[in-house]
């Protein structure tokens, strides 16, 4: 499965004006500044005849594709590309015999390239080890999401890790103009207004690729590209968020934060980040619910029930009009007064339970209802709060270990602080306070 970069297929069929820009040199790449200063490892290794395994993590576009070709063509070294989508085991098995009898025939050495390397399961992944450790290839992964999610420990301990950025607009700005004057490029054909150069890189979102593919769309269109020609050539900026990868773990995190902070809008910007992005709308409604208690709880108890009815309401009638309902409890948990004392409460009690702290459950306390209960004394002197002034008697609830433990402490906040005066009466009475 050799490279796509070879003379016959450029002459065989045009190729995507992503392609023919593709730097030939590290002088020529773009954006990456931290990866290719000197003494770093791209360097060290484009200047080495030594083999070397390494994975290129970060956002599409970013150039990882572009990296391991540099590499191969700045080192004279065979290029072969496996894609993770289509290939299996066989494949991988066959580039790797493939490289170990050009590497024995001819000396020459071999980059393989695994573009989306995190779609392998372990098995093909496990196929990939003995040439990463017999350096029969110089392996590159290339990969969206975070690998130490989606690669097997054995394969990335023994290979490099480096990670690419977002491209700025001044680096989007600097490929776009290159592509609009180079000969392999548009080569001065068009013109491009200073409005639609802005335009393009405001829809690229830091992706080289998809600048490129809009303004080769633009071009078929007109000569002269305008912000016209562009709008039409686009249909709209495609949202860059990987449902299964580091970007969906990144953007929940924004969000859940967002709401925590108390800025609604922020929250409500994850929330159509994720929507347009195809997220399950019940996941969102869940994470919802799971705020309204841990982040708002007595603060606003009411919150915990519109998160309730968003999430019954999405799963009731679905999206796109559920993602009104979504935004109601995003706007109503963001401005709640916030308290994570329910939260602190359960962790504390789950905390010491952990540690031993059980006990033996009051014998007053203990189920009576069956038969031979009254023999063993369960139930014996047990108190009914509803025959006692404000529903309130004073009696041991809690095993002895853990009597005097404080779970529950509540805010000032909202509704909390009400609430925290009524706990602070009740608490000092049932635990027998002088003062009580």
């Amino acid at each position: 499965m050799e490279s796509l970069f070879d003379s016959a297929a450029e002459e065989a069929t045009p190729q995507p004006l992503a392609v023919r820009m593709r730097p030939r040199s590290l002088d020529e790449v773009i954006g990456q500044r931290h990866l290719l200063g000197s003494g770093t490892p791209l360097r060290r290794l484009v200047e080495s005849e030594a083999p070397m395994s390494l994975f290129l993590w970060g956002p599409p576009g970013t150039g990882k594709t572009t990296l391991a070709y540099v590499v191969s063509n700045v080192t004279k070294r065979r290029f072969v590309e496996v894609s993770a989508v289509s290939a299996g085991v066989k494949d991988v098995r066959a580039a790797i015999d493939n490289a170990r009898r050009e590497l024995g025939m001819t000396g020459r050495q071999t980059v393989l390239f695994v573009d989306e390397v995190h779609r392998f399961n372990k098995a093909q992944q496990d196929a990939l080890l003995p040439a990463v450790e017999n350096r029969w290839v110089t392996f590159i992964g290339a990969t969206t999401e975070n690998p130490f999610f989606s690669v097997i420990s054995p394969l990335l301990s023994r290979s490099l890790l480096l990670t690419l950025e977002s491209l700025s607009e001044d680096d989007i700005r600097v490929v776009l103009e290159r592509a609009v004057a180079d000969p392999r490029g548009l080569d001065g054909r068009v013109t491009l207004a200073p409005e639609a150069l802005e335009h393009l890189v405001r829809l690229a979102g830091g992706d080289a690729r998809r600048s490129l593919t809009y303004l080769e769309a633009a071009a078929l269109l007109a000569e002269d590209i305008t912000v016209e020609v562009v709008e039409k050539a686009v249909d709209k900026a495609a949202v860059r968020y990987d449902r299964q990868g580091d970007q969906h773990y990144d953007v929940i995190s924004a969000f859940i934060k967002s709401m925590r902070g108390s800025d609604a809008d922020a929250a409500l910007h994850y929330l159509a980040r994720m929507i347009e992005a195809g997220e399950d709308p019940r996941f969102i409604a869940r994470r919802i619910v799971i705020f309204a208690s841990e982040d708002v709880g007595m603060a606003d108890p009411t919150c915990l029930q519109t998160a309730v009815a968003a999430a019954q309401a999405v799963q009731l009638i679905g999206l796109p009009e559920g993602q009104i309902n979504l935004a109601h409890a995003v706007i109503h948990c963001a401005l709640a007064p916030k308290s994570n004392a329910v939260v602190k409460a359960i962790g504390a009690a789950i905390g010491d339970v952990r540690r031993g702290l059980i006990g033996q459950v009051p014998g007053h306390l203990r189920d009576a209802h069956y038969p031979g209960a009254a023999k063993l004394g369960h139930g014996e002197g047990y108190k009914y709060p509803h025959d006692f002034d404000h529903g309130l008697v004073r009696q041991d609830y809690a095993p002895e270990q853990v009597r005097d433990r404080r779970y529950y402490e509540p805010t000032r906040h909202g509704a909390e602080g009400p609430v925290a005066d009524r706990w602070s009466k009740i608490r000092d009475f049932l635990r027998g306070r002088p003062d009580a």
